[in-house]
């Protein structure tokens, strides 16, 4: 089904995680890449000014060598990003047409929109910026990129119902994950009639090396199928989406993505209960019960980043990956101006609030010892 008259297959190239060779994007290899995208009949390329090199490398391996007719080119405006005037926001947009040559972006959005960061985009009005941009015929379709709560979400597209999509993330590990929410902002944007663009369907590649519980059960019932391919299916049967876009790093994760993707017509009955399965062995981890309600960060009076401290724990816990879990860390607590665990000072007013009961000072210190070091 077409939305916003555009036809586009399910699967988008997300441009983030580009290959690379001696530590610069792999051009050869990329170009590899977007003539198999190409040659399957699929043609959204999804990039962004804050993606470093991106835009100049798809320059090269895309519309450099294609028509302009035959793709969709959407890149992103990140006016939180080092701006200080409404000048330096909207000069994003320029360098975007530069680096990229397309003439035009088929989508363009604001980029990450939520928290702290929605200010920018109201203080620089980028909301008149990026439809005078479409009356001038340099943007087709314009939308927003959004990590935040479905409340923040509902709240941005009561109040720009011009916005014609959204970018999400979702994925089945998120689909219920109190962090994310990934359901909750997935129905507000349905609630909207807004269709959604799906990123991070295989969580930053979390999904294709995910515990061995779920492992097992997608290898039972589809023993040829990639791990990976489950999310990318989970999140492509949704309905209202436009397309899922997947980072893809190298050739063979693109020709397996194409393998499932080319005909992909919707997940059977038993693949859905096999999702469900996978969802089930992940919720029986025994995670920090934390729902991010926040009552504790209303009453620390350090100012500590706890619900991110747990949210960056749960995520190493199930899935492995320090490098990751301390990015996370990172992001949900210095990132959002927040003390890390290690200042914590065990006055225990969190703890008289938790409504889950967690023994928040307990958790803090083994976040400290894994994260503070």
């Amino acid at each position: 089904m077409p939305y916003l008259g555009e036809e586009i297959k399910k699967l988008g190239f997300g441009l983030m995680r580009l290959p690379q060779k001696d530590g610069v994007i792999d051009i050869e290899q990329t170009k590899e890449m977007v003539d198999l995208f190409m040659a399957a009949g699929f043609t959204y390329f999804d990039t962004a000014w804050a993606y470093a090199g991106s835009e100049d490398a798809i320059r090269q391996a895309l519309v450099e060598r294609y028509p302009r007719e035959r793709f969709q080119l959407a890149t992103k405006n990140a006016a939180w990003i080092n701006c200080k005037t409404r000048e330096d926001a909207v000069s994003q947009f320029d360098t975007s047409l530069k680096q990229t040559g397309a003439g035009y972006f088929d989508f363009y959005l604001l980029h990450n929109l939520g928290e702290h960061r929605t200010k920018f985009f109201e203080d620089f009005d980028m909301w008149s910026f990026v439809r005078e941009k479409k009356e001038a015929g340099l943007i087709r379709h314009v939308g927003f990129s959004f990590h935040a709560t479905p409340e923040e979400l509902d709240a941005i597209l009561t109040a720009h119902p011009e916005m014609e999509f959204v970018q999400l993330q979702i994925n089945y590990a998120d689909w219920e994950n109190p962090a994310v929410q990934s359901r909750a902002c997935y129905e507000v944007a349905r609630k909207h009639g807004k269709p959604v663009i799906i990123m991070e369907p295989v969580k930053g590649g979390m999904l294709a090396t995910p515990p061995q519980s779920v492992v097992d059960i997608l290898k039972d019932a589809e023993p040829d199928s990639s791990v990976a391919s489950w999310a990318i299916r989970f999140a492509a049967d949704l309905p209202g989406i436009i397309t899922v876009l997947s980072g893809m790093s190298s050739t063979e994760q693109m020709k397996d993505n194409l393998s499932y993707m080319k005909d992909f017509s919707g997940l059977t009955d038993a693949q859905k209960k096999t999702i469900k399965k996978a969802q089930d062995a992940l919720s029986q981890i025994p995670l920090i019960p934390c729902t991010t309600c926040n009552y504790c960060a209303k009453v620390c009076p350090e100012g500590i980043g706890i619900s991110g401290s747990f949210t960056a724990m749960n995520y190493l816990t199930l899935y492995g990956s320090m490098p990751a879990a301390a990015h996370q860390e990172d992001w949900l607590v210095s990132g959002h101006g927040k003390k890390r665990a290690s200042e914590c000072i065990k006055c225990g007013s969190c703890e008289e609030v938790c409504p889950q009961h967690i023994q928040i000072r307990k958790e803090l210190e083994r976040v400290s010892e894994t994260f503070c070091k």
